[in-house]
């Protein structure tokens, strides 16, 4: 039976470099996937494309292409990573300048663009899913649409004879599920392949995670050598069977454990995980130690998909103001406590106009709330922090401000005082028929 092999190769956008540098050298891959767009990212990454209409694409995109491409090019590993966020095709552009200015020959590049739906849904009043209103609603504050597209167009792009797919807004089990159904020649309607492919992207998506790197618990669950954490492999099968492993000799560790908790990962109902591609169905799924760091896993199945597609959008929500001053030595809790209400008291007095205020003992009461906190021993070091939600950046500027007047305003002996004010991206979804996402790709090299 043919079998692949996939490297996960980044878990989110500030994810480290040196584990995929180490899957290209070490791992026997023939594909390397980079997952690193957030939710948030896309809007973000619009709001810079914006800006400058050549930005918009992954700030780690030519540092991560500088370190894998040698490696890739010599042993023939296709990339494929949506590091083109808001911007594939400059993306790819730039990755094509790269590999030519380390003398590397011409890779063919695929860019996949067309999830940004944003007029589609300007034209359409939709709903909110995660509260009441409508896209419309948001009015000017809206910033970006894009739609979770599926693997398909990129699995097209590598049948075209990609060597690396730079895609935007896509599903991240879908980064996976693109080299097996190009590789296995997988139809659009084998539905239990699909939902067997997802699982495997599902379970990869996330890097380090699988490997140890969120399971960690020292003393619970310990895990060794975890500052060389290795990132994971997955062997997959033309059938849909799937190993996961990592390189020989990295750190962290490959166990049924790290990998049932990895299963469940953002998963609300493991009988029906929506995805472009497929209703995926996790619920018989079995998870077996096979050797050390092996872990075959089987059962997954699928559905057929649904007619829509998630739309992740972004909108300006509010403006947060920060302020924070640290308090340390005897009687260190007691003047926190007294700056925490003096800031109160000058908010109310100056007239900040707040929606929602925080005031916050960071070490004692700031994720427990004050309740829980008060049976513990006093700390001989506090830092308070002051956070605010407002409509304009000019009154969030103004919670920072009172916060550092703590300096010679008192108490006695505050320092390392910060503050900031800044707008807030929030991300919401709606549902779109998925043929108004028309998804294509563009070349470049080659």
């Amino acid at each position: 039976m043919r079998t692949i092999r996939i490297g996960s190769g980044a878990g989110y956008s500030g994810d480290r470099i040196e584990p995929a540098v180490e899957l290209a050298e070490r791992g026997d891959i023939q594909y390397l996937v980079f997952e690193c767009l957030g939710e948030r990212t896309v809007a973000l990454a619009q709001q810079a494309r914006m800006k400058n209409p050549d930005s918009g694409y992954d700030p780690l995109l030519e540092e991560r292409m500088r370190a894998v491409l040698p490696a890739c090019a010599a042993k023939g590993i296709k990339i494929v990573t949506n590091m083109g966020a808001a911007n594939p095709v400059a993306a790819a552009r730039k990755t094509a300048e790269i590999a030519k200015s380390m003398g590397l020959s011409s890779p063919k590049i695929a860019a996949i663009v067309g999830d940004d739906v944003l007029d589609a849904c300007k034209e359409r009043d939709l709903p909110i899913m995660e509260f009441d209103g409508t896209i419309k609603q948001l009015g000017n504050r809206l910033l970006s649409a894009n739609a979770y597209l599926g693997a398909e167009p990129m699995a097209e792009a590598f049948l075209a004879g990609a060597d690396i797919v730079i895609t935007g807004r896509a599903s991240d089990p879908a980064l996976f599920l693109a080299p097996m159904i190009h590789a296995f020649g997988w139809a659009m309607d084998d539905w239990n392949l699909l939902g067997k492919g997802t699982v495997a992207g599902h379970l990869l998506e996330c890097a380090g995670q699988i490997t140890g790197g969120y399971f960690a618990d020292p003393g619970f669950k310990d895990i060794p050598d975890m500052a060389r954490l290795g990132f994971p492999i997955g062997e997959v099968g033309e059938d849909g069977s799937l190993v996961i492993t990592k390189v020989e000799g990295s750190g962290g560790a490959v166990t049924a454990q790290t990998c049932k908790e990895q299963l469940l990962y953002e998963v609300h109902d493991p009988r029906q995980y929506l995805q472009p591609d497929v209703v995926a169905d996790f619920s018989q799924v079995a998870v077996a130690e096979i050797a050390r760091n092996r872990v075959r896993v089987s059962g997954g199945r699928g559905t057929k998909r649904t007619e829509t597609l998630k739309v992740s959008v972004g909108y300006v929500d509010s403006f947060i103001g920060e302020g924070q001053m640290s308090y340390a030595g005897p009687g260190a809790l007691a003047r926190a406590k007294l700056a925490l209400e003096i800031v109160r008291e000058r908010l109310k007095l100056t007239g900040v106009a707040a929606s929602e205020l925080r005031f916050d003992l960071i070490g004692v009461d700031s994720l427990h709330g004050a309740q829980i906190s008060a049976h513990a021993n006093e700390p001989y070091e506090v830092r308070i922090r002051v956070t605010g939600r407002t409509e304009n950046l000019r009154e969030a500027v103004r919670i920072g401000n009172e916060v550092e007047t703590l300096y010679t305003n008192g108490p006695a002996a505050g320092g390392g005082a910060f503050k900031s004010a800044r707008d807030v991206v929030a991300v919401a979804s709606v549902l779109l028929p998925r043929e108004l996402a028309k998804p294509s790709i563009q070349f470049v090299g080659g």
